[in-house]
């Protein structure tokens, strides 16, 4: 029988949360929030207890599958940056670009394009974009939120994307959609998707001055035009140094850049949207092309190989922590008490908008962006049968709140990778652009208030 921890559930989230805004440290706030979880489970146990929640998510598939992406897209993006295909691009780009505002624009828009995978938007646009941006005094944080914004909210409202299979198998295996029309209910969903437009077309407003910079933003951004200190203080990243071994990196092949992304993009379409068979076939196509380019030597595409990988490595870190996390919240049943805490309020005109809320929060603070809405699907779509709420509708609020907690939270995988690749601290990124992600929730939550009258 398992126990029911009621309200005491939500302590551990409480500890990581005021932990990581006390000491600005991600991977300790999460390892600590997952002691304590297990202290209230196993008491005097909770040793065994974590030890064997290690062990299970390391044995997990899923894992293995987000840990060789990662590590890979690491290592992908390393040979961007070595083999001067990065730096092309950003020469190419720069030639059209005359002021601050063009340069976020340009990365903006790269991000719209770049939908299969938010792993791959994140850290190939931050990676390439951030040379560009830096030459007009941007800081990191302001590229950081530019990148995140067209990672997730993109990847929900474009059908073709891993974020779409994913959900449409959720439908089909819940019996919310009949078998092989997972996609078309998603489909029909997408215009009740309302975060994922608004966090998206908020960045232009931004950039542009329309939606004015605030909290850490105006001051990170104070910061880099007064000082030209752009990167935060404490802050590792990817750096992409001038080493072509064609000769100079301003006359670099702008093809270093294109064939090695198409083929990513077209062999993860060719394998049923399939981002590790995609990213492992983009590495290949790259290594022969930088071979036969004499952009790398075949020794430094090897070590560039396993520099990419250990670059990675404080990123699998704090990915792990985060699963051992959510394990830790699922002994605890704390999604399960924040939907239940919540079913007797819900109505037809209620339960999408606290549908959104609810799992929005639960994605928020416990960093699990697909696991909360795999438990909340066979939960809330019987509610919504009951009350005559739409599936479209309870679909686009539950995959807006999905949106919402990758986008936001201080360590989901989406905030951790931007920053990573874009040369900021998880911690500065996520509290710098939380203003605009509130702002997005807010108006989404509005949004869902007025489609259910």
């Amino acid at each position: 029988m398992v126990h029911d921890y009621g309200a005491v559930s939500l302590i551990p989230t409480v500890v990581v949360l005021a932990l990581a805004i006390w000491s600005h440290r991600t991977i300790e706030s999460v390892i600590a929030g997952s002691i304590v979880a297990f202290i209230i489970t196993s008491q005097e146990g909770f040793l065994a207890s974590l030890a064997d929640a290690a062990l299970t998510v390391m044995r997990d598939e899923n894992t293995g599958w987000v840990l060789l992406v990662c590590g890979l897209y690491g290592s992908f993006i390393a040979l961007l940056v070595k083999g001067g295909g990065a730096q092309a691009f950003g020469n190419m780009v720069s030639r059209h670009v005359r002021s601050k505002r063009q340069s976020l624009l340009w990365t903006w828009a790269l991000g719209l394009t770049i939908f299969l995978d938010d792993y791959l938007n994140s850290l190939t646009v931050s990676s390439s974009m951030k040379k560009v941006t830096d030459k007009y005094n941007t800081s990191r944080e302001m590229l950081s939120y530019v990148v995140d914004s067209t990672a997730a909210p993109i990847c929900l409202i474009i059908p073709i994307s891993t974020w779409a299979v994913y959900f449409a198998g959720l439908l089909e295996k819940n019996g919310v959609a009949a078998k092989g029309e997972g996609i078309d209910v998603f489909i029909q969903s997408i215009p009740y998707m309302f975060y994922p437009f608004i966090a998206v077309v908020i960045v232009p407003l931004v950039i542009c001055g329309i939606v004015p910079l605030m909290g850490r933003l105006k001051t990170a951004e104070q910061r880099a035009e007064s000082t030209g200190q752009v990167v935060p203080t404490g802050s590792e990243h990817i750096e992409m140094t001038e080493t072509y071994a064609g000769g100079d990196d301003h006359n670099a092949s702008v093809s270093l850049f294109f064939v090695p992304i198409t083929a990513l993009i077209f062999f993860t379409v060719w394998f049923d949207i399939d981002v590790l068979a995609g990213v492992m076939a983009g590495i290949l196509v790259t290594l022969v092309q930088y071979f036969l380019q004499g952009a790398l030597k075949p020794v430094d595409m090897f070590d560039t190989l396993l520099d990419g990988l250990k670059v990675m490595v404080p990123v699998l870190t704090i990915l792990v922590s985060v699963f051992i996390f959510i394990e830790a919240n699922n002994a605890l049943g704390m999604p399960e008490y924040v939907i239940g805490a919540i079913s007797p309020y819900m109505s037809a005109w209620s339960l999408p908008v606290l549908a959104f809320i609810t799992m929005a929060f639960v994605s928020f603070t416990t960093g699990s962006n697909w696991g909360v809405i795999a438990i909340a699907i066979p939960v809330v779509f019987p509610l919504a049968q009951e009350v005559g709420v739409g599936v479209p509708l309870m679909a686009g609020a539950l995959f807006s709140a999905s949106g919402f907690g990758s986008h936001a939270c201080f360590y989901s995988d989406s905030t951790v990778l931007t920053a990573q690749g874009s040369g900021c601290a998880p911690y500065d990124h996520a509290v710098s652009q939380l203003p605009y992600t509130l702002i997005a929730a807010g108006l989404s939550a509005l949004g869902f208030l007025i489609v259910a009258l």
